[in-house]
């Protein structure tokens, strides 16, 4: 199988209000706004993240964003008014820290060993 993009959804009750607090979370407004229901922010050359209005799925999202720098990173959403959870490690090596958003998906944050 050959996968060239990613969309990753992000149920939230309301797209509005959520839309944001990912705008705080990625510094910058949606990169693309298909229609009411939908936002979507360009992370990487082939990977987004989209916000899709689902009252009923709101908050079951979960998903993993790796970053070179974590503690850069989270001064970086600090500073936006975004509070993370506390560092820990994984198997000895990998650092990470879970954000939640208003609706109570989680974003686990993650910086591997270089």
């Amino acid at each position: 199988m050959d996968v060239g993009h990613v969309f990753a959804g992000i149920p939230v009750a309301d797209r509005e209000a959520a839309a944001g607090w990912y705008e705080r979370l990625t510094g910058r407004p949606p990169d693309l706004i298909p229609n009411e229901d939908e936002a979507a922010w360009q992370l990487t050359e082939t990977g987004w993240i989209y916000l899709i209005t689902d009252a009923g799925l709101a908050g079951s999202a979960l998903h993993t964003l790796l970053v070179d720098d974590l503690d850069a990173f989270l001064a970086t959403l600090a500073d936006h008014g975004i509070s993370a959870g506390p560092i820990e490690t994984i198997g000895g090596t990998v650092r990470h820290s879970i954000i939640t958003d208003p609706d109570g998906n989680r974003l686990n944050v993650g910086q591997v060993p270089s």
